[in-house]
């Protein structure tokens, strides 16, 4: 039997609020996150980074504040959550301290993901906290959030993550040990689909409404986050999480369904990016940087002769040679004001001109794909 996360560089993993919080006392299920602590740290040892989409702040946090069962208001919503956020990180923390791993919090929203500038500082900090072995915990930012709180879910911002950070597996902790072809707390010749290579109308028929009355997220939350993940690259793994130790279960077979992504995360990468139609900008670069592009290297400073166009951090922009003849193009990593400024420019040269220290590249090699013949 082979591990499904063999292979896999970064796993990120989302835990459902019925995973982390006894239904009926609304306290933290405890030993059930040490074991999960414990599978993340095995994870680690063995070469991979992981992330955690972490629902379960409200669900604290209502208890916490005295709040009655049943649907909260809009506020009672942020209050519970900013209650219940301060108890969910010190539990993360303290857990995870045990195997010797920092956790870091961090919050956010949908539309974290989505504005470029919010993006990209979201991403940067995430791979930072991700290169010196920080396992990040992943929450919506309840407390501020409006729109998200009553129609949004972890599933999605899970998804969103793993298309942001290019990972290759995205488990999905739930109350189900996967997809059916029909409810089957319902429909008792519902079958178990072990295995989806689209997500074709025929499986979004298949999506039902949450049973745990605790999650915001349903199996047609899990399908839309399905969907996002595997157009950037992403295995999906949907798993019932309530065992001890759920990632080694799964690694042990069990039962769950996998959404096979059609590509890698770095060609869906680079697909997206050789493909938008309007770039922002366009760098002329010299024989040199060409050469360099050929070789699998980054595009740095010192080989871009000119700058055109208004763009910002982030955006695609063609790179073209000294015949005007488009050969790469990339997402990059200065905005147009200060790309001219550095243009022509050592690496080491870039803080002494621009009174900041940013990175080297102006289009890093992961973020660039080559479009000439």
């Amino acid at each position: 039997m082979s591990d499904i996360f063999e292979g896999a560089k970064l796993i990120v993993v989302k835990v459902g609020s019925a995973l982390l919080v006894d239904g009926g006392k609304g306290e933290l299920r405890r030993a059930w996150l040490q074991s999960l602590c414990a599978d993340v740290a095995a994870l680690k040892r063995g070469g991979a980074q992981v992330i955690l989409v972490s629902s379960g702040s409200i669900a604290l946090g209502r208890r916490l504040l005295g709040f009655a069962s049943g649907t909260l208001k809009l506020e009672e919503s942020q209050a519970s959550a900013a209650a219940g956020q301060v108890r969910l990180a010190e539990a993360y923390a303290d857990i995870l301290a045990a195997s010797g791993i920092v956790a870091a919090q961090i919050l956010l929203t949908l539309s974290d993901t989505e504005t470029r500038n919010r993006y990209l500082n979201a991403r940067a900090t995430l791979n930072t906290l991700l290169s010196v072995g920080a396992v990040p915990v992943i929450n919506e930012n309840d407390t501020v959030a409006t729109a998200e709180i009553r129609f949004g879910d972890n599933d999605r911002l899970g998804a969103r993550v793993a298309s942001m950070m290019g990972a290759d597996r995205l488990v999905l902790l739930s109350d189900v040990d996967g997809l059916y072809t029909a409810d089957p707390t319902r429909d008792p010749s519902a079958t178990h689909i072990p295995e989806v290579t689209a997500i074709t109308p025929e499986i979004e028929a298949m999506g039902g409404d949450s049973v745990s009355g605790f999650g915001r997220g349903g199996m047609n939350s899990k399908l839309i986050a399905a969907r996002i993940a595997m157009g950037a690259g992403c295995d999906v793994i949907l798993s019932k999480g309530e065992v001890l130790n759920p990632l080694s279960a799964l690694r042990h077979g069990a039962r769950h369904t996998r959404f096979r992504a059609s590509t890698t995360p770095a060609v869906a990468k680079k697909r997206w990016i050789a493909g938008v139609l309007k770039p922002e900008g366009v760098l002329v670069i010299d024989e040199g940087a060409a050469r360099a592009l050929s070789e699998g290297k980054s595009l740095l400073p010192a080989g871009i002769r000119q700058v055109d166009g208004r763009f910002e951090r982030g955006d695609v922009v063609v790179v073209k040679n000294r015949d005007g003849r488009e050969i790469a193009r990339g997402l990059a990593a200065y905005g147009a004001s200060d790309a001219e400024r550095i243009a022509g420019k050592r690496s080491l040269e870039i803080e002494a001109v621009l009174g900041y220290r940013g990175g080297d590249e102006m289009i890093h090699r992961d973020e660039l794909a080559l479009t000439g013949s």
